[in-house]
């Protein structure tokens, strides 16, 4: 794979979610991602897939193949332009969930990548971008 590797992936209906976790196992094995690592990133995707779905009404998963001293990763974007996040503070609070997805929350979610970015304001839709590196 080379470094310039980049595509959308539609998630707006349930059914979307799969189809980003099987985009993103094959992008993250391509990168030569082990096991634990594939399989933190999946459930990430799970967790934001299902989040842009459920609370933004549908949006986007941006991928990007990136390269950097050697290493391979993947970077993925989520975004929609449902209502936002209105408290930012206790979205990213461990163990708080408004329901429905895996549990893991934004907070989760974070943990389980390299780097996570959430930019998000009432009414301004909401865009999370994380890495995980192979």
């Amino acid at each position: 794979m080379s470094a310039e590797q980049s595509g959308t992936q539609p998630i707006l209906l349930e059914q979307d979610v799969v189809r980003a976790r099987q985009l993103a196992r094959t992008l993250a094995q391509g990168c030569g991602m082990s096991l634990i690592n594939l399989t933190k990133l999946v459930t990430a995707v799970s967790e934001l897939a299902r989040n842009a779905v459920v609370y933004g009404g549908g949006g986007h998963m941006d991928w990007q193949v990136v390269e950097k001293d050697h290493r391979k990763g993947l970077r993925l974007t989520f975004r929609d332009e449902g209502p936002g996040i209105p408290d930012i503070k206790l979205a990213m609070t461990d163990g708080w969930t408004s329901g429905g997805g895996l549990g893991l929350g934004l907070t989760g979610a974070k943990r389980l990548v390299d780097e996570f970015e959430l930019d998000t304001a009432p009414g301004a839709g909401t865009r999370v971008t994380i890495l995980r590196w192979a």
